[in-house]
């Protein structure tokens, strides 16, 4: 295949990954995957079946990696913003060839991110910017920009700043907003709405905070709505998760939105995910909430 011939079908198949994960909140499983479709009809599979590299025989580069974050493999961020990825056991060379051809072309990759077991959030479009030989792993870049980092072992501060921002607001956060959808089934942890385009993965602690890791036992899945009213201290939820509602919003008259969709909250109880471990922590919930009892 001509080399303009594939990039330009591997940005159809990233804009068709678009379309999809914006049904499903960010995830597709290894069945879709194994079939897509995209495009004016067209079909493609985009992982291997049994390896964490896809290397299509028509194509001139790796399509696909998956990363796992419990696998065998040490695929990991790496301080500084940039992913590392491990080359496959056994030789430099083997299912290596297709993805160093993709840093040498200057070809996008689909990195597969494990959710659990058959199920992945691609991160895309992903650029090989660096091969490690010694190490056995590639440098990958998370963003277009990050391509013509002048070293990746050694980034510029400002080349660092700009690779952490972006492996938290493609990586990190994204993940984060998946895995806590997941264990709220992809409801409102309040009104039970369960439109994934509508939901947020809030955090209890916030991010800045020390305290404020991206695990699920700091997460809430939130509408928008109320995600906006827990951000400004306008809903309020106690350790033991009953919602309450600042005294200002009780105490004013407006439209059904107000009555109903805050108001007609205070006092309910939130729903909590089916894993228990995935529990909200009771500790963070009430620091939080010592916040709003400040803000009320």
């Amino acid at each position: 295949m001509h080399l303009d011939d594939e990039l330009a079908l591997r940005q159809r198949i990233m804009r068709g990954l678009d379309d999809r994960l914006a049904a499903t909140g960010g995830t597709i499983s290894r069945t879709e995957l194994e079939d897509f479709a995209f495009g004016d009809g067209e079909r493609r599979r985009l992982l291997d079946r049994s390896r964490g590299i896809w290397n299509p025989r028509d194509l001139r580069a790796t399509l696909s990696v998956i990363s796992n974050p419990k696998g065998p493999y040490d695929d990991r961020p790496q301080e500084g913003g940039l992913f590392r990825y491990a080359y496959r056991a056994g030789s430099t060379d083997g299912d290596n060839r297709k993805l160093r051809q993709a840093y040498e072309l200057g070809l996008p990759i689909i990195l597969m991110r494990t959710i659990i077991p058959g199920v992945f959030m691609p991160v895309y479009p992903v650029y090989v910017l660096g091969d490690d030989v010694q190490r056995r792993e590639f440098v990958l870049a998370l963003d277009e920009g990050l391509r013509f980092v002048t070293d990746p072992e050694n980034p510029r501060e400002e080349e660092r700043r700009y690779a952490e921002r972006v492996a938290w607001q493609r990586l990190h956060q994204p993940e984060f907003r998946v895995r806590v959808l997941r264990a709220y089934a992809g409801r409102c942890t309040i009104c039970h709405l369960g439109h994934a385009e509508l939901l947020d993965a809030a955090h209890i602690i916030g991010d800045r905070h020390e305290r404020g890791e991206p695990v699920i036992p700091n997460g809430l899945s939130l509408c928008k709505i109320h995600h906006a009213a827990y951000d400004r201290d306008l809903l309020g939820i106690t350790g033991d998760g009953e919602v309450h509602i600042n005294h200002r919003l009780l105490d004013e008259v407006d439209g059904p939105m107000l009555e109903h969709g805050l108001k007609g909250m205070h006092g309910a109880a939130i729903r909590r995910p089916s894993r228990r471990t995935d529990h909200p922590d009771p500790q963070r919930l009430d620091e939080r909430y010592q916040r709003f009892l400040l803000a009320a």
